[in-house]
């Protein structure tokens, strides 16, 4: 999964962290989710607690409790006011109190990691200020979570070895390209050379909205495939899908189509695509009731498309179209 992968596809603005959770951090675990007081008991700020507004989706957290890391997970979402979980123990004590829920999806190592038994590699890579744990491998009481540096992560990523491959495995495949899109729209909004409006224009134009819509009306008239016309009843998408596009390729019309919600569906997976002539490709994989139930076998007169959204067309059969050029006409 990009998001979290190795080094060289990691986007440059993935953290990691570590969390040392207290007694009802099984809770924590099976529920998917973080959450801390918005101050300490005596009403002072806490920059520990503070940290789970900085996480953002596609983060990484190492979860220390009971002297080990335990499990490791990656952040699904931003976090938000919420009041103490119910099945926490201080639920009935905190029920008034407001803090921070951060989602997050944890896998449980098969075999935890001790830090107290790898101190010669771990204490060198300790950040100096908000250290997690101390360098007798104690954990830090002052410190809930605390972003890690990266000579720290990479002596965790080898010593836990093969473990975080399979937790990132497991990671993409429970969230599909839900966390892929969050880290990409994070990485939007944390840009410094686009004023707000512009990020939201991009942002907007994944779910087919605001700008980019507009721009794919005036190239598109109704769905190729179906023939309807009515654009309340019309989905805009991208030819060449979001997340690999640039800024112009995100809102530019060209780099769309109007298709019903079923034929959208099929051209984003890659079960569909077209040809520049117009001509609709089905893929060879799709399951033949789909292709007869969703009238696949007649479809509209193909109509030709313009050279700047060839270019598009061209992508899409050759990266999503069956992971390759080609397919058969309908």
């Amino acid at each position: 999964m990009q998001a979290i992968h190795n080094s060289d596809q990691r986007p440059v603005s993935t953290r990691y962290w570590w969390v040392n959770q207290g007694p009802n951090f099984r809770q924590e675990l099976d529920g998917n989710y973080l959450w801390s007081p918005q101050a300490q008991k005596n009403g002072a700020k806490s920059a520990s607690y503070d940290n789970l507004t900085r996480v953002a989706p596609g983060n990484v957290v190492f979860s220390h409790a009971d002297s080990r890391i335990g499990a490791v997970g990656v952040v699904i979402e931003r976090a938000r006011t919420a009041p103490a979980p119910s099945q926490a123990p201080q639920a009935k004590r905190r029920r008034s109190e407001v803090g921070w829920l951060l989602p997050v999806r944890f896998e449980t190592l098969l075999q935890p990691l001790a830090p107290k038994e790898h101190l010669t590699r771990l204490v060198p890579t300790l950040p100096r200020k908000h250290s997690p744990i101390r360098a007798s491998g104690e954990r830090n009481p002052g410190v809930y979570l605390a972003e890690i540096p990266a000579r720290m992560v990479a002596v965790l990523e080898e010593l836990l070895g093969v473990q975080l491959d399979r937790i990132e495995e497991a990671a993409a495949i429970e969230t599909g390209d839900q966390l892929t899109h969050a880290a990409l729209e994070e990485q939007i909004w944390q840009r410094s050379d686009l004023a707000a409006g512009e990020k939201r224009q991009l942002i907007s134009a994944r779910l087919g909205q605001g700008v980019f819509r507009e721009n794919v009306e005036r190239v598109e008239r109704g769905c190729r495939v179906t023939g309807v016309l009515d654009r309340r009843h019309l989905r805009a998408g991208h030819i060449k899908p979001w997340s690999l596009s640039d800024d112009r390729e995100k809102l530019d019309g060209c780099n769309g189509l109007l298709l019903a919600p079923h034929i959208e569906h099929l051209f984003t997976r890659g079960h569909l695509s077209f040809a520049d002539d117009g001509q609709v490709l089905i893929s060879k994989h799709l399951n033949p009731s789909v292709i007869r139930a969703w009238g696949l076998e007649r479809t509209q007169r193909p109509q030709p498309f313009r050279a700047e959204q060839q270019q598009y067309l061209q992508f899409h059969r050759q990266h999503v179209f069956e992971r390759q050029a080609g397919g058969r006409r309908s």
